[in-house]
């Protein structure tokens, strides 16, 4: 529980620091959690506590916290070239190999890479981008951007109206454009006797009553995480993209793949989009880019958009959009070899190792009597609560049982994300089989002492 003390660590986090994405219950009756350092997949409190990150950090920490290479390469980056834009056609070497690798390591033949500081930001600048090229395409009004309910797509205004979260709406958002089609997730969303097939050809149709009722020439682009992460990690019904991509491709519309949470590994595959078999147009990067040791994202264009885009910029003589740390020198030193780590060092070997260990356990929390779904791919998956598993009911909101869940798994020293009524888990790629039975051990600890006091 919280040092109530003004001068203790959690008196001073509540003086000055403001809070996002925090349950501000959980902080007035336990106080913040204030870390001091990590060693492999565990972090460490001010109190000398030890907790295993189950959540990576935020999705990204996926070598870990203390990765003895990503260390060396961001302070050799430092002693060598400290920092850099790339405006005015001059950026650093690393900014170079940087675009190089990620053409190479994408799905596409060709294609160039813009750089951002965030995920946020990058999906805000693929955007920009789509208005920019449709207007000096002569097609001004294709300014709709389409995404799905409980995808998240970022912070930005543009992003977070991207974002099909009910909670934005305190902000007065989304902008007008922006259109949220449904939520593929079929053991929610599938109607009373549909088949999963079914399920996946209403999804499809959905996007086609949309573009007839919006207009092909208004719509800008599509927008899609393979598996929405924020969302819940909701994987779509089987041959989702299958079905909307060739609706897409019909009346022309760019579809671009988030593959901030799924990119570099998580999903078994380096790319999402390679685990669920379509080519999207662009892909959005950040997050695993530099395993979570830099802020950094990216646009990474196909070769068709690519080329595309070139002729807007000719045509007006730049694009008229950038940051002053995109392309960061050591952000891009601490990529190359983030990605050499991932693809080289056996992490993500590991990946498809472990996941049939993790899928295991998950299938195995789930015959808890009080978890409706476990649902996942690769090292990413979530627990969905009920209060009555025949009938898929949820618990009342007031229970907020995720969030005592978290709580829960936080006093076993376990660190595991409270999203809507699932609990998630993503854990760094690092993570031995020891590890997780450890992680899966805690959580089932949490789980029964919760279901307890609220089934």
């Amino acid at each position: 529980m919280r040092d109530e003390s003004p001068n203790s660590w959690e008196g001073r986090a509540d003086a000055h620091s403001f809070y996002g994405f925090t349950d501000l219950p959980t902080i007035h009756d336990r106080g913040a959690v204030v870390l001091t350092h990590g060693k492999g997949p565990y972090v460490f409190d001010v109190h000398g506590r030890q907790y295993l990150d189950a959540n990576s950090g935020l999705w990204n920490m996926v070598a870990g916290f203390d990765h003895p290479g990503l260390i060396a390469a961001a302070q050799a980056q430092y002693a060598r070239f400290a920092g850099y834009h790339s405006f005015f056609g001059r950026m650093s070497d690393q900014t170079v190999m940087l675009s190089e690798k990620l053409i190479e390591v994408s799905p596409f033949a060709d294609g160039k890479v813009f750089y951002t500081n965030s995920g946020s930001e990058a999906n805000d600048t693929m955007v920009k981008m789509l208005w920019f090229m449709w207007a000096a395409e002569g097609q001004p009004q294709r300014r709709k951007i389409l995404t799905r309910i409980n995808a998240y797509h970022g912070v930005t205004a543009v992003s977070a109206s991207m974002t099909g979260k009910p909670y934005n709406s305190v902000f007065g958002l989304p902008l007008p454009g922006f259109l949220h089609l449904s939520c593929p997730h079929y053991w929610r969303n599938g109607a009373e006797g549909e088949s999963e097939a079914q399920f996946t050809a209403r999804m499809a149709a959905e996007l086609e009553e949309v573009i007839a009722r919006e207009g092909a020439d208004t719509i800008a682009g599509f927008f899609a995480e393979p598996v929405m992460g924020a969302g819940g990690v909701i994987v779509p019904s089987d041959g989702y993209f299958q079905a909307i991509l060739p609706v897409l491709r019909r009346h022309g519309i760019p579809m671009i793949s988030d593959e901030v949470i799924c990119g570099f590994g998580r999903t078994g595959n380096t790319w999402g989009c390679q685990t669920f078999d379509y080519m999207p147009d662009a892909i959005i990067s950040s997050k695993n880019l530099t395993a979570g040791f830099f802020p950094m994202g990216a646009v990474i264009l196909g070769p068709e958009l690519s080329a595309r885009l070139q002729a807007a910029s000719e045509a007006v003589e730049e694009f008229p959009h950038g940051f002053t740390a995109s392309g960061h020198p050591v952000g891009c030193a601490i990529a190359l070899k983030a990605i050499d780590v991932v693809m080289n060092e056996g992490l993500a070997e590991n990946v498809r190792a472990l996941t049939p260990r993790f899928e295991a356990g998950m299938a195995w929390l789930a015959e808890n009597p009080n978890i409706g779904e476990w649902r996942g791919k690769g090292l990413m998956g979530a627990l969905e609560a009920v209060q009555d598993k025949a009938t898929k009911r949820p618990f009342p909101g007031a229970l907020s049982v995720s969030e005592r869940i978290a709580n829960a798994c936080t006093d076993q020293g376990l660190i595991c994300r409270p999203l809507g009524q699932s609990i998630v888990l993503c854990p760094p790629f690092i993570m031995t089989e020891a590890q997780m039975d450890e992680m899966f051990g805690k959580l089932e600890t949490a789980l029964g002492k919760v279901f307890a006091e609220v089934a």
